[in-house]
């Protein structure tokens, strides 16, 4: 039996639905199988609540969000960035460390592929690894001065307008400063981490995880020269709804909340952070390159 640095490690499988080309008996099998490689390793294995449900194995302790955060010194997310945006927000405030396997295609922050996690956590396991912090927004809507609905995200806040409506009228301020009344489809306001999501689609820069800033991005801006701006999360930025039909605000795609007329939604950098393990030679150049399909050529 090999000894790892994690005592105790919480196994995460992907919410809802099996993984992709798997049926919900074989997506059981996968993690029975690693949750045997985890004990091979000297772990107590828990099962974290809703993974045991959907996959209905009944060998390992079971544990919530919340026991998984006072009692294990590892999360193993299994699935894809998606899985890993959805447990992140909720371990951060314990400080879990979370390593991402990715069943599938290589994920930005689930980059271990299925095929490979044996040879590669196990040195992890062992204290082999490099650490990677990612800042969360903390987000609140302020409806009339009173707080109707409060988020965080890793990726991403986003305004929206409808999906049969015309374009959303937005204030934007940072700091209490007046920063620009804009008409467009919607705006993105981005983390380093998100800056390779919806950000990126709608024209918005690559950030560095290293970089404590954010960016914020127009969707289909009605005037042109409203470019995206990257600013430092130390500030506080307020967007503020003053025309357009069944807006919207989405936390990284995974909650939402119905916007009026006057709504405030205020963003600032939350105390709370996300903790990845990597691979010991892991680069972030090395993700991008892969899953955006730059040129590999070069020494």
């Amino acid at each position: 039996m090999m000894i790892s640095q994690f005592r105790t490690v919480a196994l995460i499988g992907k919410y809802n639905t099996v993984m992709p080309g798997l049926s919900v008996a074989s997506s059981g099998e996968v993690l029975k199988g690693i949750a045997r490689f985890l004990e091979a390793q000297g772990c107590e294995v828990v099962l974290e609540q809703q993974t045991a449900e959907s996959t209905g194995i009944t060998d390992y302790a079971v544990r919530d969000v919340t026991g998984i955060g006072e009692h294990c010194d590892l999360g193993l997310v299994v699935g894809g960035d998606g899985t890993m945006l959805g447990i992140g927000r909720q371990l951060a405030r314990h400080g879990v460390p979370l390593i991402g396997i990715n069943q599938g295609r290589l994920g930005f922050i689930t980059d271990i592929p299925l095929d490979d996690y044996a040879s590669t956590l196990a040195p992890m396991l062992r204290g082999e690894f490099t650490e990677d912090h990612r800042s969360l927004m903390h987000a609140r809507v302020m409806r009339e001065g009173v707080c109707v609905y409060d988020a965080l995200a890793m990726n991403d806040v986003v305004v929206n307008r409808g999906a049969t409506s015309g374009m959303v009228e937005l204030r934007v301020e940072v700091d209490g400063h007046f920063v620009a009344s804009q008409r467009a489809d919607g705006l993105i306001m981005a983390s380093p981490t998100g800056s390779t999501a919806y950000s990126l689609s709608a024209g918005g820069p690559l950030l560095h995880p290293a970089i404590p800033g954010w960016v914020l991005v127009p969707i289909a801006p009605h005037t042109l020269s409203n470019r995206p701006i990257v600013l430092a999360d130390a500030s506080e930025v307020a967007i503020e709804l003053v025309a357009g039909r069944d807006a919207s605000a989405n936390f990284d795609m995974q909650s939402l909340a119905s916007l009026q007329h006057g709504d405030r939604i205020l963003v600032k950098r939350s105390q709370h952070h996300v903790r990845f393990l990597h691979p010991l030679g892991w680069s972030y150049f090395d993700t991008l390159r892969k899953k955006l399909h730059w040129n590999e050529g070069g020494a």
